[in-house]
């Protein structure tokens, strides 16, 4: 089946599917973008990503390319073209297009929306889990305002290719204070040996996950153990558990930090059991 795009007030397949050169997006990497799962074919916390995506235009001087209802509709329509039961929906907007100028163009050019959608095989997914996955340091490059989901993802791209060039899945940003912010595309946590949950506190140099929000509420109504601050290598490597999340991944064990293994080397206990529950604290619509 031919995948399908939309963009721009088009449903076209995706090898018709295009934007202008001149786009902000191609030419500045200006522009934002949301990545949803789709699980059971229904969005998961699609409000919160919403909420999400209109903070990110807000702090760029990006409108909303069409109003909500209009674009809830447009992700549903482009999830079922693409028959996608369970995957991601992915959106993307930028400032549109205009004459290459570093200035914001006139007020009246269009902002550009582009959404796709792709399967993904969840069986696959749990069987990593199972598993658990390798991550490695890398130092943090990127600009001072990651927590705009900005479109320009250079370091990250870097980071996850030194990842992989070492044998990890993710790789894991260190600030200058050697503290660890989060992965290149997920949020970082560890479970320190008496227990307690450590996730870096939201600021301007992490991205407030939809799915770190969400199992925050997990955590509460469990009535977990949670501090919200920065962790050094050391401390990562001295973990008890250790865990990723993100859209695409939910709650995902980490099993190895650079070489060395996290507690017994598989899932833990406590890791498994936010993976198992979290949907339980989730809105699919």
């Amino acid at each position: 089946m031919s995948r399908i795009a939309y963009v721009n007030g088009r449903y076209l397949p995706r090898a018709h599917a295009c934007v202008d050169i001149e786009d902000r997006g191609f030419q500045f990497a200006d522009g934002v973008y949301e990545v949803c799962q789709v699980q059971d074919g229904l969005l998961v916390d699609e409000a919160r990503h919403l909420a999400r995506l209109q903070r990110s235009l807000s702090e760029l001087k990006i409108r909303m390319p069409m109003p909500e209802n209009a674009l809830r509709i447009v992700l549903r329509e482009t999830i079922a073209r693409n028959r996608v039961r369970n995957g991601i929906v992915y959106l993307q907007v930028t400032r549109g297009s205009a004459r290459r100028d570093f200035p914001f163009p006139d007020a009246a050019v269009a902002p550009t929306l582009v959404v796709t959608a792709r399967s993904a095989n969840p069986e696959a997914v749990e069987q990593l889990a199972e598993q658990g996955i390798a991550v490695v340091t890398v130092p943090d490059i990127r600009w001072g305002r990651v927590d705009i989901k900005s479109v320009g993802l250079l370091p990250n791209v870097l980071a996850k290719q030194a990842a992989r060039d070492r044998g990890a899945r993710e790789a894991w940003l260190v600030d200058g204070a050697g503290e660890i912010t989060e992965g290149a595309s997920s949020n970082a946590w560890i479970v320190a040996q008496d227990g307690t949950l450590i996730t870096r506190k939201v600021d301007h140099h992490i991205l407030r996950g939809v799915t770190r929000t969400t199992l925050l509420d997990a955590v509460s109504a469990l009535g977990l153990t949670l501090t919200e601050r920065g962790f050094t290598v050391e401390e990562a490597h001295a973990a008890r558990e250790a865990f990723v999340t993100s859209a695409s991944q939910t709650v995902m064990p980490v099993v190895k930090i650079d070489g060395q293994p996290v507690g017994t080397g598989s899932p833990g206990p406590l890791t498994r059991a936010l993976r198992r529950d979290f949907h339980r604290f989730a809105q699919s619509t």
